[in-house]
């Protein structure tokens, strides 16, 4: 069996005719029927990872809260996969929440996050009695402290404080350092606490921090646990502050390639929960809610991009290009972090891989590559190829670069397939236009 099929969604197998099939679907039959490039989402693996987040947390921290951070991805029907699984929602735009919104998602379940919320994001979360903002720094207190008594709704508030805990990731996705943009700097902790603790419009409930993204260690969360609930204590002995609530945020790494490796879920949940315990126990605070924030881990493995092969090209090295139908609009992770992807011809699961190719992107960038030096069987034009581990971040970072159409979008299930967004027209480029 092609061994890089344990990358692919839960339901994925071979069929008889070496064909990938992922929910029950035929991704042949399906680049057919959609075209592509085209992104298939697999709704059993989503849901697997809800649950697993749920359990793996709850069962060791009871009062445990899983909150799904949107932008991974978000549309109307994810937004609705998540009601169904009980699962809140991180947001960081109007736009995000008026997704939400569209889709009959609570908005009691929402978080509302963001370093530079405009009037007009604060005042729609406001009216819609959103379930907690999570402040980010001074003007932002400034402004929502000021709003909130406009309104007359008193909201619940998070404090985003950044630790200076470096995590070993990308450092564009690296957001606990000293030098984040996001958060209230441990030293500016305390005044942070003192003007929300005395602001009357608004109710401050708890502490958020979030390390970065694609983490593979424990070590980074625990000791930003360590410094943050050591600042709590501080803040309850001099402020009469109580932590109600305690959000870790997410961040937990997936596998893209068949090298990475990356702890279970349940791994994380052991040490981080046993870790507030033993902290909490030690400062004798009182156990307060956990709230966890993942997004990447729940979705990035229930997507596949599908693709069709092109032009086949030898060039000096010797180096054999194979160009798909899309690339860096649809997926930038390679262009603009350097991500490693895996990849497959879906028609030929069971062929022996013994080409080496670089599977390009059709944008007029010499960056838009989509994977380097990977072997496959033998590639002809018409191929499909299939990328696994797609579901976070290619979506709502695509562009329409070189005036290309957005990919639409499947869900499977169960052998059923169901559009949940579809490709773009030539009149959806200039429907916003003017002349």
């Amino acid at each position: 069996m092609n061994s890089r099929i344990k990358l692919f969604p839960v339901a994925s197998e071979i069929n008889k005719a070496g064909h990938l099939v992922i929910g029950g679907c035929d991704t042949l039959d399906l680049a057919v029927k959609y075209g592509t490039p085209l992104y298939v989402l697999d709704e059993l693996t989503i849901r697997k990872q809800c649950r697993e987040f749920k359990n793996e947390f709850g069962k060791r921290y009871p009062d445990t809260t899983v909150v799904y951070a949107g932008k991974a991805f978000l549309n109307g029907a994810m937004a609705a996969l998540l009601k169904e699984e009980a699962i809140g929602l991180d947001v960081v735009s109007g736009g995000e929440l008026f997704i939400a919104e569209s889709a009959g998602f609570p908005m009691d379940m929402v978080y509302f996050h963001g370093n530079n919320k405009s009037a007009e994001e604060i005042k729609t979360a406001l009216s819609r009695h959103v379930g907690r903002f999570v402040v980010d720094g001074m003007d932002d207190l400034a402004r929502l402290t000021s709003m909130a008594e406009e309104s007359g709704h008193i909201p619940d508030i998070l404090l985003r404080i950044t630790p200076g805990i470096e995590a070993h990731t990308h450092s564009h996705i690296a957001t606990g350092g000293a030098g984040s943009k996001f958060g209230f700097p441990l030293y500016m902790a305390e005044e942070a606490v003192s003007r929300a603790m005395a602001a009357p419009s608004v109710n401050l409930v708890g502490l958020h921090f979030h390390v970065g993204s694609l983490i593979a260690e424990v070590n980074p969360y625990l000791e930003s646990i360590d410094l943050i609930l050591e600042m709590a204590a501080e803040m309850k002995y001099k402020y009469g502050f109580e932590l109600e609530e305690f959000n870790i945020g997410g961040g937990y790494g997936v596998a893209y390639t068949l090298e990475d490796r990356v702890p279970e879920i349940s791994y994380f949940a052991e040490k981080i929960t046993s870790g507030i315990v033993a902290k909490c126990g030690q400062l004798k605070l009182a156990l307060p809610g956990l709230v966890i924030e993942p997004g990447r881990a729940i979705v990035a493995r229930s997507g596949v991009a599908l693709y069709k092969a092109g032009n086949i090209k030898d060039v000096a090295g010797p180096l054999r290009y194979v160009s798909v139908d899309g690339g860096m609009a649809d997926n930038i992770r390679p262009a603009l972090y350097d991500s490693k992807y895996e990849a497959v011809l879906a028609g030929k699961m069971n062929d022996k891989d013994t080409d080496a190719v670089t599977i390009a992107g059709r944008f007029c960038e010499s960056g838009d590559i989509l994977v380097k030096n990977i072997k496959l069987p033998p590639v002809k034009g018409a191929d499909v190829i299939a990328i696994p581990v797609c579901g976070a971040y290619c979506i709502p970072m695509s562009s329409n670069y070189n005036a290309s159409l957005k990919a639409p979008i499947v869900m499977l299930a169960d052998g059923h397939d169901r559009l949940v967004r579809r490709r773009e027209t030539y009149q959806d480029l200039t429907r916003c236009d003017s002349l």
